[in-house]
């Protein structure tokens, strides 16, 4: 039980919280509605917008469509094959390309997709013309699977591993056929959370823009985002980049409304609990095929991750990381994402508190409700209104004043902190609550509050949550591409945009150096988050 002024505390973090959010997209969004853009409609309604509105919606279809194809049977044979060699670390290794920089895993598939790449050379060897090409649409397609493929195959895997030892036991007693388990069992788990799934995966892909962009295989490969940093950055035809913001604010909005018809898939850890024992597929052909798809799904993701640190180690790492270049774009990343990292998990604070102080009210009402409900809705409104969007608002709101680039690195902190805080939220609203439940009760009886509470009773137990959700804010900020673009000049470099602009520019040997050095330095940002949490134990 909380007193009333603790109450009265953590609804005034949140309302303060609230605010500055909404402030925060209120004005970007507010320049886009009003600035000057002629004739929207003309504008809106051009042969060039409808072919990239298009060109958005169709990559994302058939990204979806693809991971989750791909998906299904890779989470089968996860499901039926507990003891499968090396299984724990390949379900881990489905977490890496979730928390690599997109530019990195670009880089990565460039070098076994791309034209010099692996899979090219050994082509021209069996005779063929490099029939693959790694740019344009083909190379969207592939990017989005390589990125989302493991995220739908974990989710799946946590549906099937949530199902009651007894049916695989039924199963096995009835003497059901691997067509009848599937049809039974395994299709009504998976079916429940692939619309929740699918949606997820397919706001991801259409708010793209890192993989697009390099990747995009010019005016006939472009998104809406893409498109809006072309109209700002090359083109500087604002008009036509608020029409696309606008466009993409719908089409964001739209996406969010039919996914809130759908279940959230629930991860529970991604795959909880232990292994369970099943008694089917004991066949060759059986095992043979888990075999063959667990193995092309983890080439499929390895590969890609070897070329990134193969290329790399042909660079020479010791003069890119002593540069000055190097240096100075590292300590402007650094500051950028502990700024966003530290806003996000205050703000991530300040909400779950005045959420808990609603909840704990014994008639909240309807207007506490509905702030509540609010502050929830405040951690992914950067859906609503992507990096790119924002950006574009707040270049336009800023341009009248003077350089745009001297606001650029508070502007960065706090759109990526807006980009981290659903991840940050998920950490620390179910350790919170959970922490709450066990000493809220004991707390209140003993008398202790205020900073006494704060250094015996909570740090010690949520100093590791809290150490995760900054690690990976920060580890998110430092690999992000898409609020920098708008802003990056020799002034402000990030180093995604030191390893975007040497790509640019040809010099590909120091490109995947720096590639190599910032997805170290994500990697141990990620492990330092990490230390000391354990494993779910699986039999």
């Amino acid at each position: 039980m909380l007193t009333r002024a603790q109450r009265r505390r953590g609804i005034a973090w949140g309302l303060l919280s609230l605010l500055g959010i909404t402030l925060f997209v209120g004005i970007a969004v507010t320049a886009l509605l009003s600035w000057d853009a002629g004739d929207t409609g003309a504008r809106l309604f051009t042969a060039y917008t409808w072919r990239i509105l298009r060109f958005t919606l169709w990559q994302a279809v058939l990204s979806t469509l693809l991971s989750i194809a791909f998906a299904i049977p890779v989470t089968l044979a996860l499901a039926r094959r507990p003891r499968f060699p090396g299984r724990v670390w390949i379900i881990r290794l489905m977490a890496v390309p979730m928390g690599l920089p997109v530019l990195i895993g670009a880089l990565g598939l460039i070098g076994i997709w791309g034209r010099q790449g692996v899979i090219n050379s050994l082509l021209l060897k069996l005779g063929l013309d490099q029939p693959v090409s790694i740019y344009g649409l083909t190379g969207i397609l592939l990017a989005h699977v390589f990125f989302n493929l493991p995220l739908a195959a974990r989710l799946l895997l946590a549906a099937l591993e949530r199902l009651p030892a007894e049916y695989w036991q039924l199963a096995s007693s009835l003497g059901m056929r691997p067509f009848s388990v599937f049809r039974f069992i395994e299709w009504p788990a998976v079916q429940r959370v692939i619309p929740g799934i699918a949606g997820l995966i397919f706001m991801l892909c259409a708010t793209s823009f890192t993989l697009v962009l390099v990747l995009g295989g010019g005016p006939s490969a472009t998104t809406l985002e893409v498109a809006i940093y072309q109209s700002l950055r090359f083109d500087f035809d604002p008009p036509r980049a608020v029409v696309l913001a606008l466009l993409q604010i719908g089409v964001t909005a739209l996406i969010l409304i039919a996914m809130a018809r759908f279940p959230i898939p629930d991860d529970a850890g991604m795959t909880a609990g232990q292994a369970t024992r099943r008694f089917d597929g004991r066949t060759v052909p059986a095992r043979l095929w888990d075999a063959f798809a667990i193995s092309v799904a983890t080439a499929f993701l390895v590969l890609p991750l070897a070329s990134i640190v193969s290329a790399g180690l042909k660079a020479n790492l010791w003069n890119l990381a002593t540069s000055i270049a190097f240096l100075r774009a590292a300590w402007t990343s650094f500051a950028i994402a502990l700024t966003a990292g530290l806003l996000a998990v205050l703000t991530s604070l300040a909400i779950i508190a005045a959420r808990g102080s609603v909840a704990d009210m014994k008639r909240p009402g309807k207007v506490a409700g509905g702030f509540s409900a609010l502050l929830g809705g405040m951690s992914s409104l950067v859906l609503l209104v992507p990096p790119v969007v924002l950006g574009t608002g707040w270049f336009l709101t800023l341009r009248p004043i003077g350089d745009v680039t001297r606001f650029a690195p508070a502007l960065l902190a706090l759109i990526n902190m807006l980009m981290a805080l659903p991840f940050v939220m998920r950490v620390l609203a179910p350790a919170i609550e959970t922490h709450r439940q066990q000493s809220g009760r004991l707390s209140a009886s003993l008398g202790i509050s205020g900073l006494a509470k704060l250094q015996r009773i909570d740090l010690p137990v949520l100093i590791r949550p809290l150490l995760t959700a900054l690690s990976f804010a920060m580890a998110l900020s430092l690999g992000d591409l898409g609020a920098v673009a708008l802003f990056g000049s020799n002034d402000l470099t990030t180093l995604p945009w030191l390893v975007y602009s040497r790509l640019s520019s040809y010099r590909t040997n120091d490109a995947d150096g720096l590639a190599l050095l910032l997805g170290i330095i994500c990697l141990l940002l990620t492990m330092l988050g990490t230390v000391g949490q354990k494993e779910a134990r699986h039999d």
